[in-house]
């Protein structure tokens, strides 16, 4: 039975070590932050969780097993909570997911990198928006009395607390 465990419990940390293998790779070859940081929580959530859980099987059943179950609830929790919170501050900074409004990412004709996304694509939707602006058409009918200015004192307050008329 002690030999079932010792399996399952290598084959779960196995699996816990390639999802963070598999998060590493992701980690470095994703092109913006808010996929670099999908890769991260996924590696920590689950590669972490399968790791733990292999270690709760050599363990057996014993205190250790619960502690582990213990930290497992709390990466379990804690991981996702904080990937949330790093993708809200970088949407509060204003930086852009590449991607967004089906932008061509591989290939011949791909957008540029997250260096650029932020202002390249703004300038380009700043210049497209005054071309497709119309503009009214002036009437001659229409006269505008020019504008009068009324004359009053006014009374001013220096910056040392002094009126001035």
């Amino acid at each position: 039975m002690a030999v079932i465990g010792e399996i399952i419990g290598s084959v779960f940390i196995a699996l816990g070590a390639f999802f963070y293998v598999v998060g590493a790779i992701g980690i470095y070859r994703m092109p913006d932050v808010f996929t670099r940081m999908h890769a991260a929580g996924i590696s920590d959530t689950a590669g972490a969780g399968l790791l733990i859980f292999g270690m709760m099987f050599l363990a057996g059943f014993s205190l250790v097993a619960v502690k582990l179950a213990i930290i497992l609830g709390v990466i379990m929790f804690t991981s996702p909570m904080a990937t949330h919170a790093l993708a809200q501050a970088a949407l509060h900074e204003g930086l852009e997911p590449v991607g967004v409004g089906n932008k061509v990412l591989i290939g011949p004709g791909a957008h540029p990198g997250p260096e650029k996304i932020g202002k390249a694509s703004r300038q380009k939707a700043r210049s497209t928006s005054k071309r497709t602006a119309r503009k009214p058409a002036k009437t001659s009918t229409t006269k505008r009395k020019p504008a009068t200015r009324t004359t009053r004192s006014r009374k001013s307050v220096s910056p040392k607390g002094r009126t001035r008329t």
